[in-house]
């Protein structure tokens, strides 16, 4: 027994041995093919096994109900038929089918699921990517993900709030003497179209910026499409509102043009800094830089000198 300390600092020292020279001899930590498979598979395993706890969380009674009231409730506070509350038929809900109520639960629960186990399977499907990037590339990856994140949920938490007014003039367009019953799949279908189509609204500036950091997009570039860029930002927010009233639009439109140019003032203070590193970066082929036109000067006026 006295002996177990030396036997476990040796094994620790063969440990360290093999480790330096298994990177020694594959410095770039590459993988054969099967092992990546094998990666694979152990991620997407644990990935879907947090899916199915979360889901088998979601159609708890208690927890469903709580999901579903938070869904309804744009449906519910809509004036329809002069009333709100969907406390009865014309102002509810339906459904039409005998499996309808339980694949409602189970559509659900694999929302709630997706949701709540996020940092799960984001961590899962991040580790699996992140041996092969570069520390460069894993920074730009966290400040991306970051960004993004917080914006689709500022765009949909818009479009949360928007959503009954959008209801209200749908439903109002029904004729005199018809009954709508809006079957719940038809609004499932409203509710994720307002949520994915205000949160990847507010994307867009990020979009803008990303194209700078790729070379594509300067602020010179950005400056002449201005106007069309913040009129384009009010023609998709006319098309994604429902609602005909500019309140609605407005709700969408003033956040992404506020971020636009948010993003001009980021992509021209990148342009900026890379102006000052490289006086080159940023022109085309066909572009000459402040530094050559001014050495061409000093050329055209030493030569006049000596004349």
């Amino acid at each position: 027994m006295a002996k177990m300390p030396g036997s476990v600092k040796g094994a620790r020292v063969l440990g360290q041995r093999m480790l330096k020279e298994y990177r020694a001899s594959n410095p770039e930590g590459r993988m054969p093919l099967m092992d990546h498979v094998r990666e694979l598979r152990n991620r997407l395993v644990k990935a879907c096994a947090a899916l199915l706890i979360g889901m088998g969380i979601g159609l708890i009674p208690a927890v469903f109900y709580r999901v579903w009231a938070l869904i309804e409730h744009p449906f519910c506070s809509a004036v329809i038929n002069g009333m709100t509350g969907c406390h009865q038929i014309g102002d509810q809900l339906v459904l039409s089918g005998v499996l309808d109520p339980f694949i409602l639960r189970v559509q659900i629960a694999f929302y709630f699921a997706l949701l709540v186990t996020s940092p799960v399977w984001l961590y899962q499907l991040w580790a699996f990517i992140a041996p092969g990037l570069y520390s460069r590339e894993k920074r730009w990856t966290y400040i991306f993900v970051g960004t993004a994140v917080p914006l689709f949920a500022l765009g949909a938490g818009i479009a949360y709030f928007a959503m009954s007014r959008g209801l209200k003039y749908l439903l109002g367009l029904t004729p005199s003497r018809v009954v709508n019953l809006p079957p719940v799949s038809t609004y499932l279908g409203y509710f994720q179209a307002m949520l994915l189509g205000f949160g990847l609204a507010f994307e867009i500036p990020l979009a803008m910026v990303i194209l700078n950091r790729a070379g594509i997009l300067s602020h010179e570039r950005f400056r002449k499409w201005r106007r069309m860029i913040i009129f384009l930002v009010f023609v998709f927010a006319g098309i994604a509102s429902p609602s005909p009233d500019p309140i609605t639009m407005l709700l969408l439109a003033v956040p992404c043009i506020v971020l636009v140019e948010l993003a001009e003032i980021i992509i021209w203070a990148s342009d900026r800094r890379r102006i000052s590193r490289s006086p080159y970066a940023g022109l085309s082929d066909d572009e000459i830089s402040p530094l050559d036109l001014n050495d061409s000067n000093l050329d055209d006026d030493m030569d006049g000198s000596r004349n």
